[in-house]
Formats: structure tokens, C-alpha cells, sequence
């Protein structure tokens, strides 16, 4: 595998089919380090997070797109998300760097099998926020489908009306996966989208996670016309920091920060996405509601 940590755009020339393709290794093991999760939850995580990455790059923004399940069974609630940083100079709009962090809860000892066996009568979201004062949206259906692919399916369908159809792989090391959407608009060619989709569901779990996009897509489509885009670079970050730590004690208010001051002889905070470990005593708590802003203290996020 000569392109680690990527993802890949690619147009079925002459058609209204569009896709992408995504290999993570080291931003997966990144994520692996910071949880010990249940084989059942890793495989659905690593799916997970590779359908975010994907998805994002279907939107032409900077900012966030978090997938989000809510459920009542042994999978109470995962979230993947995937951050867009604004477009260098010569780049389009979502073109900046991307970056990615996912977590998991569970209880119990889930079991493998089906989306519903996991995460029981739930519900799945998709939010875009743009940052910078833009609008944020958020679409929500019921959980519905044997694996995730088919409950993002169903979401395009009854949420954005969008033929869109994914192909998810989860290894040991790697996570894989293949996206083809179909756009709005005249097709001369009407059976392209069901040709399309009928290749890839010829797809194995062992080709997502082993060919390169460029084999992969030659594999399917080698009697059609596919334009393959330059490589785009992922990686594990996580946007906490000490600063915004600061800023959500602010919020809590100096009287219960300080009752928890002393009840534990120290504020603990931790991050559940990096795992990351803040601690804030008494001379640092009077510090965080003196200082006019919050603290100019490091806390850079953290990032890999």
C-alpha cells in the first residue's frame, strides 16, 4: 500500500457519477491507542470513521461533519468526526487539510452481528458546521440496516433525496472504504448509476484494504473512462486544549468549579477523544477567573 493515510476523489467520465476512496492506517491506530474497544465496537468505529472522511469530502466547506449513533443497546453512543482546515492558496473550498477523531460507549460485553444487534432501536445523525458564524446543520432518521452502509444509505435517501452508496472495509491495522454518489442533473448515459454501483458491489474486503485507489479502480471500472485526483493527506487530531478547558470552566461558573475544588482538592478534566489529562488546583482555578481571558497557558491541540 503506497498511500497511507489517504483519500482520493475520482469522476466516471461522461456520466453524473462521482466518489471517493479512503485508506486510513496510522490515523486508525492513533485512535486505537487511546481506547481498548471490544472487537464488535472497533470494527463499527473503524467503519465509522472511515464513512465520516468520506462523507466530508462530498461538501465543499471548512469546518466539521461529525455521524453520530444513538442507541439503547450495548452501543450506546459513537461519534466520528471529521475536521476540514480552511483552503491554502490554489486550492478549492474543502480542499484543506483533513483531519479526523472518533470514540465509542458501550456496556456490557457487545456481540457480533448486525447494526441493530450493536447499537439496538436508535437513531443516526449527520451535523455540518461551517465555523466562522456559519449556519449549522443537522439531519437525524432512525437507525435502519443490517450494517452502516446501509443506514447512510437510508439517510441520503429519505434526509438529502442523493443516490449515495458506500463500501466500508475494517482490518487489524487499516480501515478502508468507497463512496459513489450520483449528482443532480441530465445523464446521457441513464445507466451509469446502477452499472456503477453493481461494480462496486463486487468489491472485497480484502481489495478495499490492500489495492491502491488507482488498482481498485481499474479493477472495476477498467472499460470506463475514470479521472483520478492528486492524493489528499489525513491524520488523527484532536482539537482540545488547556485553553478551551479554561473556557469551559468559565461556563460552569466560579461557584461550582470551586465546589468541586473542594470536594476533590483539584479540577480533573479529560478528554475523552485524545485521552488527553488536565488538572487544575486551587492557584490555577483562581487564575482561570482572574485572567480577563482565557489562559495563554500552551495547550495546543493535540495532533498526529
Amino acid at each position: 500500500m503506497s498511500e497511507h493515510d489517504s483519500l482520493r476523489r475520482f469522476l466516471i467520465e461522461s456520466t453524473h457519477v462521482r466518489g471517493e476512496w479512503i485508506h486510513l492506517d496510522a490515523t486508525w491506530n492513533a485512535l486505537l491507542e487511546r481506547a481498548k474497544y471490544p472487537d464488535p465496537v472497533k470494527e463499527l468505529l473503524g467503519g465509522a470513521l472511515a464513512a465520516t472522511a468520506l462523507l466530508s469530502a462530498t461538501i465543499k466547506f471548512s469546518g466539521s461533519l461529525t455521524l453520530q449513533i444513538n442507541g439503547d443497546g450495548n452501543v450506546k453512543m459513537l461519534v466520528a468526526q471529521a475536521q476540514v482546515g480552511p483552503a491554502r492558496s490554489g486550492e478549492s473550498e474543502g480542499h484543506g487539510r483533513r483531519t479526523l477523531r472518533g470514540l465509542a460507549q458501550w456496556a456490557g460485553e457487545p456481540s457480533a452481528g448486525t447494526l441493530d444487534t450493536l447499537c439496538g432501536q436508535g437513531r443516526l445523525s449527520l451535523t455540518i458546521d461551517p465555523g466562522q458564524g456559519g449556519e449549522r446543520y443537522q439531519g437525524i432518521v432512525t437507525l435502519q440496516g443490517q450494517t452502516l452502509s446501509e443506514a447512510l444509505c437510508t439517510y441520503f435517501e429519505s434526509s438529502e433525496q442523493l443516490p449515495t452508496r458506500l463500501w466500508l472495509a475494517v482490518g487489524e491495522n487499516s480501515v478502508a472504504g468507497l463512496l459513489l454518489q450520483s449528482l443532480p442533473g441530465e445523464n446521457s448515459d441513464p445507466d451509469a448509476w446502477a452499472r456503477s454501483v453493481a461494480l462496486a458491489d463486487t468489491v472485497t474486503t480484502s481489495e478495499l484494504l490492500t489495492l491502491t485507489a488507482q488498482d481498485l479502480l481499474h479493477r472495476l471500472y477498467h472499460e470506463e473512462d475514470v479521472r483520478l485526483f492528486e492524493r489528499e493527506p489525513l491524520g488523527f487530531h484532536c482539537s482540545c486544549s488547556r485553553d478551551r478547558v479554561i473556557g469551559m470552566l468559565k461556563g460552569l461558573g466560579r461557584a461550582e468549579v470551586e465546589h468541586i475544588l473542594a470536594e476533590q482538592d483539584e479540577v480533573v478534566v479529560d478528554c475523552e477523544f485524545c485521552g488527553a489529562h488536565y488538572v487544575f488546583d486551587a492557584v490555577d482555578v483562581e487564575e482561570v477567573f482572574v485572567a480577563p481571558t482565557p489562559g495563554q497557558r500552551g495547550g495546543t491541540p493535540t495532533e498526529h
